[in-house]
């Protein structure tokens, strides 16, 4: 709730100083301009008036509809929807800001509250595989679109926290296939996490697990060497004195040690 708090702050700040430099003089003979339309719509705003703040945007969007006003009231009308978590239609607000304002001075902050909508909406690994999907591919999209961006840094950490979420699913599903011994099944979860995922708490478990399946299937050449890997890259972790002990000859301990010695 609070990281909602700071990013509505950051937007009032970013539409205000927006607002203010508007140089349009143009007079009309509708009793209120966009510029008041727009005071008074941030007011409502303000007060958490949201129905009221969203029909003084959607009057400067209808009668002002190329003034800066109009645009910012299109992204404060996304942002509504966004704290009342109406993420598709907040989503899809985001989008036509994007495709009708590609050089928006702004622009990089819709792409990275569009990429949020999709970040808030992960709960459960078992459940939010899309959302996860969703909010890596728009987490991805601002830093590559924007690596100065002041946005890039908070996306970067997201992105791993999706990943570790991904990972996660990866890693029931292949303990699930592990214990109903389908190991190629489980092999093929647990390599994914290795190779894709190898920043996230998950990798050592995922290594042991395959040293583990090798072990069970009579491959103790690969699962001393993976066993190896866990030694060099997790010498202290619980996984690295499981697989040890999985392995508990003098043979099979003394292969591992030489290959850890290889490692280095």
């Amino acid at each position: 709730m609070l990281k909602k708090y700071l990013i509505l702050l950051l937007l009032i700040l970013f539409v205000s100083n927006c607002s203010s430099n508007n140089n349009n003089t143009e007079k009309t003979e509708i009793l209120y301009n966009a510029e008041t339309l727009y005071v008074e719509a941030i007011s409502y705003f303000e007060k958490e008036e949201y129905d009221l703040a969203l029909t003084s945007f959607n009057k400067i969007i209808k009668i002002y509809p190329l003034s800066n006003e109009a645009i910012q009231s299109q992204i404060m009308s996304a942002f509504i929807d966004y704290i009342r978590l109406d993420y598709d239609n907040a989503i899809y607000k985001f989008n036509l800001i994007i495709n009708n304002n590609p050089s928006l001075k702004n622009i990089d902050y819709v792409y990275y509250m569009k990429a949020i909508c999709y970040y808030e909406q992960i709960q459960h690994e078992e459940l939010d595989g899309i959302n996860n999907i969703l909010a890596l591919e728009n987490l991805n999209e601002v830093i590559i679109r924007f690596p100065d961006s002041d946005y890039s840094k908070d996306s970067y950490q997201k992105i791993i926290l999706v990943k570790s979420n991904i990972a996660a699913k990866h890693m029931n599903i292949g303990r699930f296939y592990q214990k109903k011994d389908k190991y190629t099944a489980a092999l093929n979860r647990f390599k994914i996490i290795v190779s894709d995922y190898s920043m996230t708490k998950f990798t050592p478990e995922a290594l042991y697990r395959i040293t583990e399946i090798y072990y069970t299937i009579g491959m103790f050449e690969e699962a001393k060497n993976t066993a190896a890997v866990i030694g060099f890259n997790y010498p202290d972790s619980q996984w690295y004195k499981l697989s040890y002990n999985l392995l508990s000859d003098e043979k099979n301990k003394t292969g591992i040690m030489n290959k850890i010695k290889n490692l280095l």
